[in-house]
């Protein structure tokens, strides 16, 4: 028998190159840039890039691709916009089955390969290739002018002279709107991302680092060349800009004189003359040197970071009549069912009764607080009134009732309140108590616990107490508040702080008079947030809080010597015996009489940490 003829493994002809180039690479390029701003429609892309890469035949147009899966309205459009601008460029001749000569073939591509070559981005460095090997050589990122990635580097490289070096997120999200048309804050009808969601995409790529907590945001080494260039193209439009302006100005000043009839000119909305009013208000002490001279040699070209420094001068202070003074509530006392919702709402009624301006607000520390809200006017061509900044002034107040005393007490959360209170950053808080009348008897606990809990927190803590009768008595000493606190400003230079570039501490001059050096309320309600990232101090400390007898003051009295549970143990180790151990923590001294923590309480914290197994 004749010997079968063996069988021919692989490909029995080669697969013929990709019909339609052109739209697979103008499909990959918005593929890349969604990736790059982490939008979901990336995917959609991909699948239309395969589904096309499946496709055997030519297309003319984008509208014949509707056949093919994934290619809805929207793309198809994209590709027909595409189009159009391919040919007014390179003719109405010019074949769109093939890539233009200029670009040349990615790694060697042959009749078998089905991706096409990607042109040069606009800085000139090659897309994604394929090269030797099957590796993808990847593109410098270079964020869109005027998007979220392009507004925060400015930003941050604008205020690097004569700055901390780093910026919060709350500031750098107000200064960078001023360079972004999408909101920071406010996300696309139908979207969830906001122009802040690019700031993930700098920290992934090295260029914007963020540390500490609350989070502050900095320039990478890598950051600070790409903003160095995004800064110099941008001083390179600006003069492109005032060209054509001067010969447009030159041109509308002849049809204004041919006019002449006295008629309202062009506005620009989209300039500002706030710049030019802060500048003039500077006092020519506080300029910096040779600015007058460069402004008067070349007003249209402004130095680096100019525009920024005068902005961060003036907002660093709240000149007096440049301000109001509102009461903040938290919204759980504006809230709720049943009987207590209905007293709720009467404070409501009884503030508005009284004529006190409040604004209802989530509050993470305290019921009510007072900040120095900017008179902001509204700017004509926008359709919402720019977000005057707040600063805390420096009074805030927990209220309780009797019944809330009870339950607080019970479950812990009094201790706990009163240590928030204290490390919030204001200088002065109270606490508002209201009577319950007869319904105190009824409690879970005695009257007389409840009376001595009340005493201990003004005496001992150091808080002022405040006692009312009921909910109108309770809206009424906040309407003397607000309006003591309205006098005691109304002619105060407010001054921002930060709290962890000045601390939280009050000095003895400022005791008797209103302090003017404010936190701003984003920081401080950023800082009282409950369930935030904690630092090993910060949770040690409610660890030894939890400790029968520990209050706030004695567990800081503990911290300034053994910061963290690492160095207590350390500290149980060098001690010879054990006797010793136990009296470790005894003769630390706390509070203001500066009396000794005890032998009872160091006992007790050396066998929660070193009793090996179970306590019994």
């Amino acid at each position: 028998m004749p010997e079968p003829e063996p069988v021919r493994l692989g490909r029995k002809r080669a697969l013929p190159s990709c019909p339609n180039p052109l739209f697979v690479e103008w499909l990959t390029e918005l593929r890349d840039e969604a990736r790059e701003k982490g939008l979901k429609i990336q995917y959609t892309y991909q699948k239309a890039i395969s589904s096309l890469n499946k496709y055997p035949l030519p297309l003319q147009n984008a509208k014949e691709a509707k056949i093919l899966q994934n290619f809805g309205d929207g793309i198809c459009k994209i590709l027909d916009g595409k189009l159009r601008r391919y040919r007014r460029e390179n003719g109405l001749n010019a074949s769109i089955h093939s890539l233009p000569e200029a670009v040349p073939p990615a790694g060697g591509r042959d009749n078998n390969s089905l991706a096409p070559s990607r042109k040069k981005n606009a800085a000139g460095d090659q897309g994604k290739e394929k090269g030797g090997g099957g590796k993808r050589k990847k593109r410098d990122y270079v964020p869109q002018k005027r998007s979220g990635g392009y507004a925060v580097l400015l930003t941050l490289y604008r205020q690097i002279p004569g700055s901390k070096g780093y910026m919060f997120k709350m500031e750098l999200q107000a200064e960078a709107q001023l360079l972004c048309d999408k909101s920071f804050t406010v996300p696309d009808l139908g979207s969830k991302y906001t122009a802040w969601s690019s700031v993930s995409t700098l920290v992934k790529k090295n260029f914007v680092m963020k540390t500490h907590n609350p989070a502050r945001y900095s320039l990478t080494e890598e950051g600070l060349a790409l903003a160095e260039r995004l800064e110099s193209a941008e001083r390179d439009d600006e003069d492109d800009e005032d060209g054509e302006d001067g010969e447009e100005a030159s041109r509308e000043g002849e049809v204004d004189q041919e006019g002449g009839d006295g008629g309202p000119g062009l506005v620009d909305l989209t300039a500002s003359d706030e710049d030019e009013e802060e500048e003039d208000d500077i006092h020519p002490a506080e300029r910096p040197p040779g600015a007058a001279q460069q402004r008067r040699e070349d007003e249209g070209v402004k130095p680096p970071n100019s525009q920024a420094a005068s902005a961060k001068r003036s907002a660093a202070r709240l000149l007096p009549g440049a301000y109001d003074i509102i009461l903040c509530v938290d919204f759980i006392e504006t809230t709720g069912g049943g009987s207590g919702g209905h007293r709720k709402q009467e404070l409501a009624k009884e503030l508005q009764r009284n004529g006190v301006k409040f604004d209802v607000r989530k509050l993470n520390v305290g019921d009510f607080l007072w900040v120095a809200r900017e008179k902001v006017a509204p700017v004509p061509g926008q359709l919402r009134a720019p977000t005057g900044r707040e600063l805390v002034l420096d009074y805030i107040i927990e209220r309780k009732r009797m019944d809330d005393l009870c339950g607080s007490i019970i479950d812990g959360r009094f201790r706990e309140q009163k240590f928030r209170l204290k490390r919030c950053g204001l200088r002065r808080p109270c606490y508002l108590v209201e009577e319950c009348g007869s319904a105190a008897s009824h409690l879970s606990l005695p009257e007389a616990t409840l009376q001595q809990a009340i005493v201990n927190t003004q005496v001992v803590d150091g808080f002022f107490v405040k006692r009312v009768q009921d909910v109108r008595e309770s809206a009424a000493y906040l309407t003397v508040m607000t309006r003591y606190l309205i006098k005691l400003y109304q002619n105060c230079t407010l001054i921002c702080r930060s709290r962890e570039l000045e601390g939280d501490g009050a000095s003895d001059e400022e005791r008797g008079s209103p302090s003017c050096s404010l936190i701003s309320f984003t920081e401080f309600n950023y800082g009282a947030i409950k369930n935030k990232c904690q630092t090993v101090r910060e949770v040690f400390a409610r660890q030894l809080m939890q400790v029968s007898g520990l209050s706030g003051d004695k567990a800081a009295a503990v911290l300034e010597h053994y910061s963290t549970p690492h160095s207590l143990l350390t500290a149980y180790e060098r001690c010879a015996s054990e006797a010793q151990k136990e009296k470790l923590l005894s003769s630390i001294r706390y509070g203001k009489l500066k009396r000794n923590l005890g032998p009872a309480l160091s006992r007790t914290v050396y066998q929660l940490y070193c009793t090996q197994g179970a306590l019994s």
